[in-house]
């Protein structure tokens, strides 16, 4: 869903600039996307507009519990030590795994997806190999029961 993935994009490029400039707090929530003016924030689509901003105020009003799972599920790499834009990634779809109505498997596609595209070219390995570990063990996915077709 192209409209879905642009609302990330923008909804990263928004978490990074709070991060950056150090507003990323519970008290600042932006109007409009990070980079985009007012009349081509109007020209988006309802549904960008919409989607992105849910994701980029559910990332800040739960931040704290979003740091912590990384935080637990990062060993080698402080929070602090990850990235600015990876660390945007983690957190948005961190969001998406607790409180979001996506399978996890399309959260850490599209994870893996913008950091391959706004990040370095092996960083997504990292953003993967968290969030993976992550899901199976907070978010198992339960696979459908097989039957076998012999019966007794």
């Amino acid at each position: 869903m192209k409209t879905r993935h642009k609302a990330r994009e923008l909804a990263i490029q928004t978490l990074y600039a709070l991060d950056f400039n150090k507003e990323l707090d519970g008290e600042h929530y932006p109007d409009l996307f990070s980079g985009t003016t007012e009349a081509e924030y109007n020209e988006l689509e309802d549904e960008v507009k919409v989607y992105g901003m849910y994701l980029v105020r559910g990332t800040i009003e739960n931040l704290e519990q979003i740091n912590e799972l990384i935080s637990k599920f990062s060993l080698n790499r402080p929070l602090e030590r990850i990235d600015l834009v990876d660390r945007n990634i983690l957190r948005m779809s961190v969001f998406c795994l607790l409180y979001g109505d996506i399978h996890p498997h399309i959260v850490i596609d599209e994870a893996v997806k913008l950091s391959q595209d706004f990040s370095t070219e092996v960083n997504y390995k990292f953003i993967n190999g968290i969030l993976d570990t992550m899901q199976k063990q907070l978010f198992p996915v339960q696979e459908p029961a097989r039957h076998d077709s012999f019966e007794d």
